[in-house]
């Protein structure tokens, strides 16, 4: 058996601007900053003689790589992706960039994600991925409308209460 995987499924090219900003400035932090430092650390390292055992230089030169490969995503990513800078016409139903606030309907409990691409979400801060199937359940609904999640313990209904567009 190879170590074949096949190619994940590309994610949405939808961004926020403030995304946009954040993947911006990790690629200008990464090129401008980590990099140059990084770079120095190497020469440094490899100054020291032998590299075989040279800790510092193995890992350097493995730090480098890493950052590469970010740089080389960063930029190909903020190529292709689309930034939503305007709300949609029809600010009553839930797209993409919405704050929806939804409530439990058995325990009352209420949550309040914000739609986003999925290089920017971070559920704890309530950045929801457009991807995810809860927020594709949420799509194009309306306020007071039902949004079913599927979780281990089964079937959550919320309803949705507020939907807002920064």
């Amino acid at each position: 058996m190879g170590r074949y995987r096949p190619p994940r499924e590309r994610g949405s090219r939808y961004i926020t601007p403030e995304g946009e900003r954040a993947l911006r400035e990790e690629l200008r932090y990464l090129w401008k900053e980590k990099r140059p430092a990084v770079t120095q650390a190497v020469k440094e390292a490899a100054a020291q003689g032998d590299r075989s055992e040279n800790a510092e230089y193995i890992y350097g030169k493995k730090q480098l790589r890493e950052i590469d490969s970010r740089v080389r995503f960063l930029s190909k990513r903020l190529d292709e992706l689309t930034v939503v800078r305007e709300s949609p016409h029809d600010t009553s139903r839930v797209f993409f960039g919405a704050w929806v606030t939804l409530e439990d309907d058995e325990t009352g409990e209420e949550v309040r994600y914000r739609l986003v691409g999925p290089d920017e979400f971070d559920v704890s801060q309530g950045l929801l991925s457009v991807d995810a199937p809860f927020a594709r359940a949420m799509l194009r609904k309306r306020l007071d409308d039902e949004v079913v999640q599927n979780t281990s313990d089964g079937e959550r209904l919320w309803i949705i209460t507020a939907i807002d567009y920064p």
